[in-house]
């Protein structure tokens, strides 16, 4: 089909499926893993952006002209944990909301706050 654009189809399909997540459900693990699904296909945007075609790692030796960036793979790297530490957090406010409230639902706790 688009054997050049692959991972940017791929990218795109993600992205709007955790968009569609975030938006469409009114669970709050569900907006939670939209989210981490958004995030992931960020990570992939920028890992694919990154990789250079005939680029080896750079270690620089005789005969090697063309050379990987690997800021782009260590930028995706500390982005992961952050994500994750910030999912956590995420996930650890709802345990909170479900004990002050009973649910978990946006429509219910909106209802209950009144």
């Amino acid at each position: 089909m688009f054997p050049g654009h692959f991972n940017s189809w791929i990218v795109i399909v993600l992205m709007m499926i955790g968009l569609y997540i975030v938006i469409s459900q009114g669970n709050l693990i569900k907006k939670i893993a939209g989210l981490t699904l958004f995030q992931t296909s960020v990570f992939i945007l920028y890992i694919s952006m990154a990789k250079v075609a005939g680029g080896t790692a750079p270690i620089f030796a005789d005969g090697i002209s063309l050379y990987s960036n690997p800021l782009p793979h260590a930028l995706i790297l500390t982005a992961i944990v952050v994500g994750i530490s910030t999912t956590a957090l995420a996930l650890s406010l709802v345990v909170r909301i479900k004990e002050a409230y009973g649910s978990i639902e946006e429509d219910e706790i909106e209802r209950l706050d009144k």
